[in-house]
């Protein structure tokens, strides 16, 4: 499974952008879908999760409200609306694919190769 983001740039506080990750697994729908973001000097951590029929989503609670991940199976593509943006959320975003719903990185198999996001204030 490779994965593709997309999507990432510069932007001011208050501004929306749009990650895209798409995926060539054969069996897009059975990956839960992840987005987790790295910023410098600082751990990976865990954004939104979805599950495979989408039915199932979670948030952290520092997106909640201003993030939203969704995805579309017949595109092999999932995808994270971030609105009011703050520089808080300046990071590389990573999308990853598992087989469950899980906060934690290690539960995650694939990953693509990051988009920067940064946010200026």
């Amino acid at each position: 499974v490779q994965l593709q983001a997309s999507g990432g740039g510069l932007v001011q506080a208050g501004d929306s952008l749009r990650l895209s990750c798409a995926s060539s697994g054969r069996f897009f729908s059975r990956n839960v879908m992840g987005w987790f973001r790295q910023a410098p000097g600082k751990e990976r951590e865990f954004v939104a999760t979805i599950s495979g029929s989408g039915g199932t989503t979670r948030y952290a609670d520092s997106v909640k409200g201003r993030f939203t991940i969704s995805r579309d199976n017949d595109k092999n593509t999932v995808y994270l609306q971030m609105n009011s943006l703050k520089p808080e959320d300046t990071a590389i975003y990573y999308c990853a694919a598992g087989r469950v719903v899980e906060i934690t990185p290690i539960a995650y198999d694939y990953w693509g190769q990051g988009a920067q996001v940064t946010v200026s204030s």
